[in-house]
């Protein structure tokens, strides 16, 4: 089977590649045209997955395809960018039919479900790699970004945190559960639920925000940096799972919260008088900490004291002693 082959039965044919609002042509052109309405500005992210690195090699293309099109469509959430299109390229040892129509199928559910559409990509020889470009829409000036925390703001994540660093051993053989406590850990590594709306809500409102890939500690650094300010945790004000908790304990739970990354929840400061009117509308928003002055990132325990751990969080090209 050539590679068009490949692009035609198993991608080009998928309910998400028909096209849709935002898109004016998809697959089949040497480029996908995008329509942007008046005082919109286009959000563009690329996510790259290679086997072994960011997934365990073998596992179930279904849930691959899942996961490789969430975690790049959780930038635009942290944008606040409504989205339009994504392309991906694939690179694959091998031409299995089995194999890309399971992951075709998985990844035409995730994009059925953030209401985006495949418009192109490529597709060539090699060591299994997914790449995925995702491409949103934002009002001209709305975009919410790494860089307007304040003094006095409130550091808030939208959901539970560590379930997904939770789910790890169980992702790789290493641990077995019951389905009471392993089927959420999993259903959060392998389906992440990009925060689409929450990034919508909080436009106009969040000083700040990014979604949470590489650990809280090591994400917040981002915006403390950015921000140019001193972003204070709370250990104890952590959302956890009672999942999480029964399956590690509160310790490794709270581990896993800080510093086990693929969360895919949104962290955000919020000016105080912003967080009544979004918790009555239903938001999952936990308050976990505060802006203040300064710089970096400061893990506090229950009575105020400085337990800020070296390691916080994943880091693809970390120096080695």
């Amino acid at each position: 089977m050539g590679e068009f082959e490949l692009i035609h039965n198993y991608f080009a044919a998928a309910p998400c590649a028909q096209g849709g609002e935002g898109i004016a042509l998809g697959i089949g052109d040497d480029c996908a045209l995008l329509a942007l309405p008046a005082g919109e500005q286009l959000a563009i992210s690329t996510d790259t997955l290679v086997a072994g690195v960011h997934f365990a090699d073998p596992c179930d293309p279904f849930l691959l395809g899942q996961r490789s099109l969430a975690v790049a469509v959780s930038d635009l959430a942290a944008m606040g960018a409504h989205p339009l299109a994504f392309t991906l390229a694939l690179t694959t040892p091998t031409v299995d039919a089995d194999w890309l129509q399971r992951y075709a199928q998985g990844l035409n559910a995730m994009a059925q479900n953030c209401g985006v559409g495949l418009v192109g990509g490529d597709t060539t020889r090699g060591p299994l790699s997914l790449t995925l470009t995702v491409f949103g829409r934002v009002p001209t000036g709305q975009a919410l970004k790494r860089s307007g925390a304040q003094p006095g703001d409130l550091l808030c994540v939208g959901g539970e945190l560590g379930n997904a660093a939770g789910a790890l051993p169980l992702v790789l053989g290493q641990r077995n559960a019951d389905a009471a406590i392993a089927g959420p850990l999993l259903a959060h590594y392998w389906s992440p639920q990009p925060q689409l709306a929450l990034g919508l809500a909080l436009r106009g409102k969040a000083t700040s925000a990014m979604d949470i890939s590489d650990g809280l500690l090591a994400d917040c650094g981002h915006i403390a940096k950015a921000s140019a300010v001193s972003l204070l945790i709370e250990r104890q004000a952590l959302p956890l799972s009672q999942a999480l908790l029964a399956f590690v304990g509160d310790d490794a739970a709270r581990v896993a919260a800080l510093s086990g990354g693929d969360d895919y929840v949104l962290a955000f400061t919020l000016p105080p008088l912003e967080l009544a009117p979004l918790l009555a509308g239903g938001w999952p928003i936990h308050v976990i900490g505060r802006v203040e002055a300064g710089q970096g990132v400061t893990l506090l325990d229950a009575s105020g004291q400085d337990i800020t751990p070296t390691v916080r969080g994943y880091q693809h090209f970390r120096e080695t002693p």
